[in-house]
């Protein structure tokens, strides 16, 4: 980047005086006329000198001069500001507002030079002081202080001893107006007021009242209406004020006091505002942002030189969409839309000052003790065109893919990411998608031969990406009776393109909102990307890659979950199953469970199972539900016995016989059993314990005795039952009239298929005692 120098300051009427100001002393304020000819200096230097104003032109435009000063303790001056005149179209008038509230306007004339129009009273109290003032429109919005009648104990009533007010200033062929005052706001803390077409923006001054210094104020003229925020707390607040008893300041935050007393306050160092209307902020570490109108706060850039002191100046200044900041002696040129550094140059003046440029909207002026010195950005501009942002995150998502997978603690940035030259995939792709995207605008430039035949690999992908951008413009423009059908397929494509990427923490916090906004399309979405449908016999089957099963199964750390809330994927499908489709739920759990089977060993720690199991992870997002009905555990049961898991199976047979579902108990028992034959125990053992204890079981005893293990003797089966036989309170009696005593003949049929049964020994040596001849003959000798 290179400065031009414009001029040398000798163009200006007075020029070696205007050099001399500059190199003597630094001015407090530097703001030129609308059409670049008039700089005004505004010096508040010690003794000897008086603090004063003074007016150069420029081109040597003859004319009388303009020059004020005050002398301590006269009211000392508090804004310059620059009016349109609606007589002529193009002209201006100089508003010089004093702190006592005089007002004075001037005009310059061609040949005639500075003549003074009139001068006015802004307040209508003469103990009024402003102290801050803007122009909004053809009305001007100033703060100013109302001091008490008489000496006042209570400070924290003295702190809101001031007022916001708006009076219109109608320049005509008859002179100048004032309207009538319009109080804003009265009884507040003190403000300092910057003004947008449309808003005015309340930023409370450094030393005013603790509590009231957490927040900002927005008012909206045309609306009547404040808007309350804090932006670094996300807290936004609007308010209308239907009369002039609503705009006391107490009265606005009534309802909001006790939540803005938890906010810590505000950081800032420098206030201004840009040309789209927001306001911009750099707080003291430095972090340059914007607060659009409606109260929301953006990030744009983070300075260099870490913390900030209120001896270091920080110039801001918006052109177009870039930001320029010179901190220090360095120039940022920064795009506001991405936070992107499109250009640093260390300047070679300690203090510049920006000027406005005589019609060239693509170039900064600075004004130096030199000199004028100007930088066209449009061929920066022209270079980071069409696409700078998609084109960053390409760089940015690169940084976080090869840093996670980096054994060195150094930081990677994207600087050191394109001038390294070590890694070549964001280089390439960033050179595919500047091709592809020139291309509807301006012929493109060749690629290289490798560079081409990645473009036709990739060239679905990028239709698919062109096609996204398409839907997602249509839903911003769409009518509202269209934009559900929109929203529809934009999520689709979403849920899609995430699950073929990786599943990092920020895709996932992605789509939890996505399935918290817009769970129905959701749902949708998933049922596609994992293809699930019912086969002819009416089961679940899916059709999924094994990569998308992997991001559906995956299971981040604890502590990426637990601090936000965020759920991992299979957590968020359960919850739209349970929601849409619930009698699909256990069949998707053994779905799941088959790709896991296949793809991992059943011990194995980097699989899902070898953390929790599935079963348990889908049983976690059923007891989430507020409401717990009959439904809920028949669900769990599902979920338990589609495991398949010894544990689980036993977990589902106690919630059987917890429920009383005896048919159901036995018809598991029978099915379970099967699996192994530690399972087959545990669970007649549980069956025995039961039937020991009441007769609930006594129609399915002929269903239950077959299931008893073949390791199970005659004298383990009467220790369960004497075990777990109920506890009486009265004496035994031989027979009972309740009819519900365990007897010796409900046992026999179990008993004698054990005894009758032959032992392990006996089939152990069975061979040998049904043999012919015993003992067996003596093999032969070998001579």
């Amino acid at each position: 980047m290179k400065l031009r120098q414009v001029s040398d300051l000798s163009d200006f009427s007075r020029g070696h005086w205007l050099r001399e100001l500059l190199c003597r002393e630094e001015p407090s304020h530097v703001q030129s006329s609308p059409d670049g000819q008039h700089l005004l200096l505004l010096q508040k230097s010690r003794p000897p000198t008086l603090p004063r104003v003074v007016a150069f032109q420029r081109h040597s435009i003859a004319g009388a001069d303009l020059e004020r000063s005050w002398q301590p303790p006269q009211p000392a001056l508090v804004g310059l500001l620059f009016l349109q005149s609606p007589v002529v179209l193009g002209s201006w008038v100089l508003a010089v507002v004093w702190e006592h509230g005089r007002t004075e306007v001037w005009h310059f004339v061609v040949a005639v030079g500075w003549q003074l129009l009139q001068t006015l009273e802004l307040c209508q109290g003469a103990r009024a002081r402003v102290v801050s003032v803007c122009s909004q429109g053809a009305s001007l919005v100033w703060c100013e202080e109302r001091p008490p009648l008489g000496a006042h104990s209570d400070m924290s009533k003295c702190a809101f001893r001031f007022c916001v007010c708006a009076r219109a200033l109608e320049v005509g062929e008859q002179g100048v107006r004032l309207g009538t005052v319009r109080i804003v706001l009265h009884n507040s803390p003190e403000y300092q007021v910057l003004a947008s077409p449309q808003h005015v923006f309340l930023v409370p001054a450094a030393a005013g009242f603790a509590t009231t210094c957490k927040f900002l104020l927005i008012w909206h003229p045309e609306k009547a209406e404040f808007t309350i925020t804090a932006p670094s707390a996300g807290f936004i607040h609007s308010k209308v004020l239907h009369s002039s008893s609503e705009s006391d300041f107490r009265k606005l935050l009534l309802g909001s006091v006790g939540l803005l007393s938890c906010f810590a306050p505000l950081d800032i160092h420098t206030s201004t505002m840009s040309n789209s209307g927001g306001l911009l902020l750099v707080s003291t570490k430095g972090s340059v942002s914007i607060v659009e109108p409606d109260g929301t706060q953006r990030h744009i850039f983070d300075l260099e030189g870490g913390p900030l002191s209120q001896e270091s100046p920080v110039r801001l200044k918006t052109f177009g969409s870039i930001l320029v900041c010179v901190l220090a002696g360095v120039l940022y040129l920064v795009d506001q839309n991405s936070g992107r550094l499109v250009e640093k140059e260390v300047l070679s003046m300690k203090e510049v000052h920006f000027l406005e440029s005589q019609g060239e909207k693509d170039s900064i002026q600075l004004l130096s003790q030199t000199g004028i010195y100007s930088f066209s950005f449009s061929k920066l501009e022209d270079s980071s065109r069409p696409e700078p942002c998609l084109v960053e995150m390409v760089f940015e998502e690169a940084c976080r893919y090869y840093q996670r997978r980096s054994l060195s603690s150094s930081k990677l940035t994207v600087e050191k990411l394109k001038k390294g030259g070590t890694f070549q995939a964001p280089v390439v792709l960033a050179a595919i998608l500047q091709h592809s995207l020139h291309q509807k605008q301006k012929p493109a430039q060749g690629l290289q031969d490798t560079y081409a035949k990645l473009l036709s690999t990739m060239s679905l992908e990028l239709q698919s990406y062109m096609s996204l951008e398409l839907l997602k413009a249509c839903v911003v423009c769409a009518p509202e009776s269209e934009v559900e059908s929109y929203c529809k397929e934009l999520v689709e494509q979403e849920v899609s393109r995430i699950l073929q990427s990786d599943m990092d923490r920020d895709n996932l916090a992605y789509l939890n909102s996505v399935f918290a906004s817009f769970p129905k399309a959701a749902w949708k979405a998933t049922r596609s990307c994992l293809q699930l449908q019912q086969n002819g016999d009416g089961l679940l089957v899916a059709r999924a890659t094994p990569e998308v099963w992997k991001k559906v199964l995956c299971q981040p750390q604890l502590e990426e979950v637990g601090q936000n809330g965020m759920a991992p994927l299979f957590e968020l499908i359960c919850a739209s199953f349970l929601r849409f489709k619930p009698k699909w739920l256990p069949s998707f759990v053994e779905l799941t469970q088959q790709y896991v089977s296949s793809s991992w060993s059943y011990s194995s720690k980097e699989g899902p199972e070898g953390r929790v199991p599935l079963y348990k992870r889908a049983l976690g997002v059923l007891a989430q539900k507020n409401k717990h009905g009959e439904a809920d555990d028949e669900m769990e049961l599902e979920l338990l016995l589609c495991s398949k898991r010894p544990k689980a199976v036993l977990q589902a047979l106690y919630l059987l016989i917890r429920l009383k579902q005896w048919q159901r108990v036995v018809e598991v028992a029978e099915k379970f059993s099967k699996l192994s034959p530690l399972l087959n125990k545990e669970i007649f053992i549980t069956l025995l314990a039961e039937f020991a204890q009441h007769r609930e079981l006594d129609p399915y005893l002929d269903r239950l005795w077959p299931l008893c293990p073949a390791e199970l003797t005659a004298s383990d089966i009467l220790t369960v039952v004497l075990q777990h036989l109920p506890h009486s309170q009265e004496e035994p009696v031989p027979f009972s009239s309740e009819g519900n005593q365990l007897t010796v003949g409900l046992l026999k049929p179990l008993l004698q298929r054990v005894l009758q049964r032959p032992s392990v020994q006996d089939e152990m040596y069975s061979d040998a005692l049904q043999s012919t001849t015993f003992p067996p003959p003596t093999p032969p000798r070998e001579h």
